[in-house]
C-alpha cells in the first residue's frame, strides 16, 4: 500500500490552488467544473492533492463544510488488489462509498473504489490495471520525494476503537505508542504501519481537556486528519526555500537546541548549525544509531487552528555496521512539536497555565 491523491475540501479550489503553488511550489495539473463543485489538482513530483469548492449547495463539498472547516475530506491509498481490499472492508462492516469501477487517464488505465472512514473522513483506494497507476507530474521539478505519513485525531477514548477499525478494514498495524504529558496538558498516540509498503498512519486522542488534539476536535468539529508529513532529501533547503516563499513555520526555542548538545553531541552531523539556524527538530529514535530524523512543523495553513504540514527528512545512519535509515517516530521530537503547539495555544488563550485532569 502506498498513499495516492489526497483529497482537500475548500471554500475557494482556485484560491488555494494558489496558495499551494506559491506557498509550497506545487504545480498546478488540471482544473474543471461540473454543475455544482470546482475542481483544481496540483502536484509535486509524486505527490498530487485534489482540491475542490462548491458552486451551488448541491455540492458534496458544500455539505461537508456545513460540518467542518476547510481541511482533508479523502486519503487516497494504492493498492495491490482493489477486489480483494473492498471485499475485506466490506466484510469487516465498512460502508462501500464507491464500488470498484474503471477510469482513464493520459498515460494510463486503474480501478477506483471508496469506503468510508473514520468519522467523516472517507478513502479512496485505488489499483493501477496491470500494474500500470499512471502518476501526474512525476516528473516535474519538486520539493518532495513522498507523502511520509499523515496523522488522524479522534475523539477522546476513541483511539483503541480507530486502531481496531483501521488493522481490520485497511490491514494496518500498531507500530508504536506515545503517551505526551506536560504540566500544561496531555495526549495518546498510536502508530499505525501498514505491512505493505509502510504507509504511516499515527491516530492521536486528547488526555486531557485542554489538550491540542481537543482543541483540534472542537475547531474540526469531530474526527479528521491534523497534519501531513512531507518528506524532503534535504531539509535545510526545502525549509530555505519555503521561507522565501512566505510559509510560516512554528517556532523553536534557543533551548532545544541546548539540550541536543547535551545528549546527542556524539551523533551530530557537519551540517549541525544549518540545522539548528533553520530551526529543524532533529531526533534519533531508538536503535537507529546515526540515522538521523529531521523535523519542523507549518502553521495551521486555514483559518482555524486545524490542519498544518510537516516537513521531514529520513538521514541515513549505521547500526552495527549496516546501513539504516531512520523509520519511525523519535520521542524527543513527538514532545517538542506538543510543547510549540502548547505554545501557540498559549498565544490564543485556548490553554491556561494549571493542566486540566486527565479524562
Amino acid at each position: 500500500m502506498e498513499f495516492d491523491r489526497i483529497y482537500f475540501y475548500v471554500e475557494d479550489a482556485r484560491e488555494s490552488r494558489d496558495w499551494f503553488v506559491n506557498r509550497l511550489g506545487f504545480q498546478a495539473i488540471a482544473g474543471y467544473a461540473n454543475s455544482h463543485t470546482r475542481t483544481e489538482i496540483i502536484g509535486s513530483g509524486p505527490v498530487c492533492f485534489v482540491l475542490s469548492s462548491p458552486l451551488t449547495p448541491a455540492s458534496p463539498v458544500a455539505s461537508w463544510l456545513k460540518f467542518h472547516p476547510p481541511g482533508i475530506a479523502d486519503v487516497g491509498f494504492r493498492v495491490k488488489n482493489i477486489e480483494l481490499a473492498v471485499a475485506r472492508a466490506a466484510v469487516e462492516g465498512a460502508k462501500i462509498l464507491e464500488p470498484v469501477g474503471e477510469d482513464q487517464l493520459a498515460g494510463g488505465s486503474f480501478k477506483r473504489a471508496k469506503i468510508a472512514g473514520w468519522g467523516d473522513l472517507s478513502h479512496t483506494l485505488v489499483e493501477g490495471i496491470n500494474g500500470n497507476l499512471p502518476l501526474l507530474n512525476s516528473a516535474a521539478l519538486s520539493l518532495f520525494a513522498k507523502i511520509d505519513h499523515v496523522v488522524l485525531n479522534v475523539e477522546s477514548g476513541d483511539l483503541e476503537k480507530a486502531v481496531d477499525w483501521y488493522q481490520k478494514i485497511l490491514g494496518f498495524a500498531p507500530q508504536q505508542n506515545f503517551d505526551i504529558q506536560t504540566d500544561k496538558s496531555a495526549l495518546r498516540s498510536r502508530v499505525m504501519v501498514h505491512s505493505e509498503g509502510g504507509v504511516q498512519l499515527p491516530i492521536n486522542e486528547p488526555a486531557s481537556t485542554n489538550s491540542q488534539i481537543q482543541e483540534f476536535l472542537d475547531a474540526n468539529r469531530g474526527a479528521g486528519i491534523q497534519h501531513m508529513a512531507l518528506q524532503t532529501n534535504n531539509i535545510v533547503a526545502t525549509v530555505n526555500e519555503l521561507r522565501s516563499r512566505g510559509l510560516p513555520f512554528l517556532p523553536v526555542p534557543e533551548t532545544y537546541y541546548a539540550q541536543l548538545l547535551v545528549n546527542w553531541q556524539q551523533y551530530l552531523p557537519e551540517d549541525w548549525q544549518a540545522i539548528a539556524a533553520s530551526q529543524v527538530l532533529a531526533d534519533w529514535p531508538e536503535a537507529s544509531g546515526e540515522a538521523m530524523l529531521l523535523q519542523i512543523f507549518t502553521q495551521p495553513i486555514f483559518a482555524e487552528p486545524t490542519f498544518f504540514f510537516e516537513i521531514i527528512e529520513r538521514r541515513v545512519g549505521f547500526v552495527n555496521g549496516k546501513q539504516v535509515q531512520a523509520g519511525g517516530f523519535g520521542a524527543g521530537n513527538f514532545r517538542a512539536l506538543f510543547e510549540a503547539i502548547e505554545r501557540e495555544q498559549m498565544k490564543r488563550g485556548s490553554l491556561t497555565i494549571e493542566r486540566s485532569n486527565d479524562v
